[in-house]
């Protein structure tokens, strides 16, 4: 290459993709100038605030849901930014951030970066965030969001600098700022440090998972660059930090001692004593860190060696067209399906193996279901009864709404001459005092609920879900259902529905219905794009 120094062009491409897709991302959005956020500078530091939360809650391995984001914004709303919204405001801009921002709409993203070695371009996909299920109180279904390695990037890298000596340089300069005492600067440093550990740890696992799919796709250069990275992080990190963590445990002892035999700590000092409890809690972290990434390293090369032995042994196996050597032979000449058993004997020549594992049979059944379920079942007190029937008819009431509003946009969609019908038009035949407009918008929850499912069930086969209805059992739902409520309304009400199709329309119009009541009988405003519902009988 006669330009060195474009060498390494696709990757620093990649550093720039991940602000311009951002940027693509979020301009042009009107839901910005809903909530007042009118400046690019604005909201691209709404967007950043978001992923350091992400980031924190990553870090410390705790659930990052919708609904924290919201009380997140809500709260730097209050404090800082000062805007003219309430919580439901800033958890609806959270969505918005997580899921259009930041992961776009569930479509994968990709930025070109042209190789000058190659002489073409490199796609190269770029995510920010990842999602996971989890469980809240073991029963409360959850969506739980934590940055990914592009994520850590775009909020880490910022220094043009290796991977490989990143850990080292912040590791001098959190000795540089432990020495000197300045221990607020430091606990920055070792969140860096391990940062940039926790990514290692995770390349390693996206490694080994690449490899686990395709062996082929994985390529030298790449194991080799995740070896080296792991060498330089495993050398002599552990020592390091174990003598780092004597010297914070010895400096909080002595202002402990202090505190206790000769005189109250000041306000300075107080701050120094919670600053070196949060760096040893950090460097008890980075070993354990360093022990997965030490754990993780061996299994990475003897996953990949086994991997690879495996598709050596697989070159000696003979392989064939299906298509080619079979069905075209048979077209050109169908007498041979008379003699179709000599090419297929093979196939059934032996008999598959029978196992039968006695670990199994001695194993103790564990029930899946918890004691205490039955155990907070069976005490009742005083009362417990009238209480009961009134949940249970809160929860009624609360599914006819959601039977109403799924009702009317369904009888709607029908009533169309061409089948199909936008909320603009919805909108222009309502009157807020009317009955159809307490129908479709018996409250703010409920109406957004029914959205926000249609969305995302986007094309739904009525036959699919009564075939599912019949060969699956489940188990009875309390809540609103969407696919169980729609069997349920056209069998109900005899409608002839055998698709429904939900998707936005990318106008830019902003459909606002007025005077609608929430959980507490307040009355607010909906505002939401162009949505269009389309039935087929």
């Amino acid at each position: 290459m006669q330009y060195e120094f474009l060498k390494h062009f696709p990757r620093r491409m990649k550093h720039v993709g991940a602000y311009a897709l951002l940027f693509a991302n979020s301009s042009q959005k009107t839901i910005w100038k809903q909530y007042g956020f009118l400046k690019l500078d604005e909201q691209f530091n709404v967007i950043f605030a978001v992923l350091l939360y992400l980031m924190e809650q990553s870090l410390k391995e705790e659930n990052c849901t919708i609904d924290d984001i919201g009380a997140y914004l809500d709260s730097l709303n209050m404090r800082y930014f000062e805007k003219k919204m309430g919580y439901e405001d800033c958890k609806n801009l959270g969505d918005f951030i997580i899921n259009v921002v930041l992961s776009n709409e569930g479509k994968a993203m990709y930025f070109e970066g042209y190789d000058f070695g190659q002489r073409e371009y490199q796609v190269m996909n770029v995510s920010y965030v990842a999602n996971k299920i989890v469980y809240l109180d073991s029963e409360v279904r959850r969506t739980s969001y934590y940055l990914t390695e592009d994520g850590y990037n775009l909020l880490l890298s910022t220094l043009e600098i290796e991977s490989n000596l990143k850990i080292t340089i912040h590791e001098m300069i959190f000795k540089m700022h432990l020495e000197k005492q300045s221990y607020d600067k430091a606990v920055d440093d070792i969140k860096n440090v391990f940062n940039l550990m926790r990514i290692q740890l995770q390349r390693i696992e996206e490694a080994m998972g690449r490899i686990r799919r395709n062996a082929l796709n994985y390529s030298v250069a790449d194991y080799e660059n995740v070896l080296e990275t792991n060498l330089d992080t495993i050398s002599d990190t552990k020592q390091k930090f174990l003598s780092y963590r004597e010297l914070v445990k010895t400096r909080a002892r002595e202002l402990e001692e202090m505190n206790l035999n000769v005189r109250r700590l000041d306000e300075k000092e107080e701050e120094k004593l919670r600053n070196l409890g949060i760096i040893e809690s950090y460097l008890n972290r980075a070993i354990d860190e360093h022990q997965k990434i030490l754990s993780s390293h061996f299994d990475l090369k003897s996953l990949y060696t086994r991997e690879l032995e495996q598709l050596s042994q697989m070159s000696f196996i003979r392989r064939f067209s299906l298509r080619n050597e079979l069905y075209e032979e048979i077209l050109k000449r169908p007498e041979g399906l008379s003699r179709m058993e000599i090419f297929l004997r093979p196939l059934f020549g032996n008999e598959p193996e029978k196992i039968y594992n006695l670990k199994k049979c001695t194993e103790l059944q564990r029930p899946l279901r918890k004691k205490g379920e039955d155990e907070t079942e069976a005490v009742m007190e005083f009362g417990d009864e009238e209480w009961m029937q009134e949940e249970e008819r809160l929860r009624q009431q609360r599914l006819a709404g959601y039977e109403g509003c799924l009702l009317f946009l369904l009888q709607r969609a029908m009533g169309a001459d061409t089948g199909e019908v936008s909320l603009e038009e919805i909108r222009q035949g309502l009157d807020a005092d009317g009955e159809d407009y307490a129908r479709l918008l018996p409250s703010v929850q409920i109406f957004k609920e029914v959205m926000v499912e249609l969305l995302r069930g986007r094309e739904i086969d009525i036959e699919v879900l009564r075939e599912e209805r019949r060969n699956f059992i489940g188990e009875f739902s309390s809540g609103f259902q969407l696919n169980e409520m729609l069997l349920n309304l056209i069998e109900m009400h005899g409608l002839m529905i055998r698709k429904v199709t939900v998707y936005r329309i990318e106008d830019g119009k902003v459909i606002a219905f007025e005077h609608v009541p929430d959980d507490t009988g307040r009355q607010k405003t909906v505002c939401c794009s162009n949505v269009l519902i389309r039935v087929a009988g």
